[in-house]
């Protein structure tokens, strides 16, 4: 089986500048990605796909592979994830004949993330033919029966989630009393290639969840996420 690892990481940040190569704890953010896909007992690939003159930089230091740019037109702060993985997966398919079974994508914005359960997702996957990817996800923090969104008059709120789908008064309902949910974390995917020629679609229709703790789906977008990370590689150090 051949498994390849993709890691998307563009040159422009909005909101910290140069963030997937800024260091965290004295490595590029990137780095840690890198690391937990190289150390897998499936990967047999670790690919970063970038814009970026400086993050190939890094990312070659580091043992991944960078075999192509990705265009800047499909590098932007709008792009899509879909576009990244079929110019990435159309590259390989026309320059070197190399198709994988499955494509592990990895965010760099979550340093936590462990080989474990990248191993964990490829088993699951691999185990459940009709699955078309499995996704990492997270207990919601903040549920969606107590969010609201604001009336285009801005005089009034109203429930996200319509009041007919709800449980009576479940604004008012301690957490404990309402549906457990969970929200994608951002840190992983891992999918079958024909999702993406054959249903336009990375993750497909039929999503397996994989569960992470706190900890690992820590996802860094800005200064505060930087700081609270740094803190807790410190605490981990401090343990270990």
């Amino acid at each position: 089986m051949k498994v390849l690892c993709l890691i998307i990481a563009r040159g422009g940040s909005q909101r910290v500048p140069n963030k997937n190569i800024r260091p965290l704890a004295g490595r590029p953010l990137l780095a840690y990605s890198i690391e937990a896909a190289k150390r897998s007992r499936y990967v047999d690939r670790v690919v970063v796909s970038t814009d970026s003159d400086a993050i190939v930089e890094v990312a070659e230091g580091w043992g991944a592979e960078v075999p192509f740019r990705r265009p800047a037109e499909i590098s932007q702060g709008h792009s899509t994830e879909l576009q990244a993985m079929e110019h990435a997966l159309g590259w390989f398919r026309d320059h070197e004949s190399y198709e994988p079974d499955l494509v592990v994508l990895l965010r760099p914005t979550s340093p936590f993330r462990t080989t474990a359960t990248i191993d964990r997702a490829i088993e699951v996957l691999t185990n459940d033919p009709n699955a078309h990817c499995v996704r990492t996800v997270r207990l919601c923090s903040e549920h969606p029966h107590k969010m609201w969104v604001m009336d285009p008059d801005g005089r009034r709120i109203r429930s996200l989630i319509p009041v007919e789908h709800k449980l009576p008064e479940a604004h008012t309902l301690s957490y404990q009393l309402l549906p457990t949910v969970y929200i994608q974390n951002a840190s992983m995917d891992v999918f079958r290639p024909s999702n993406v020629w054959q249903l336009r679609s990375t993750t497909g229709t039929e999503i397996i969840p994989l569960i992470m703790d706190e900890l690992e789906s820590v996802d860094i977008n800005t200064e505060i996420d930087f700081l609270l990370a740094e803190t807790l590689m410190a605490e981990a150090k401090e343990t270990a």
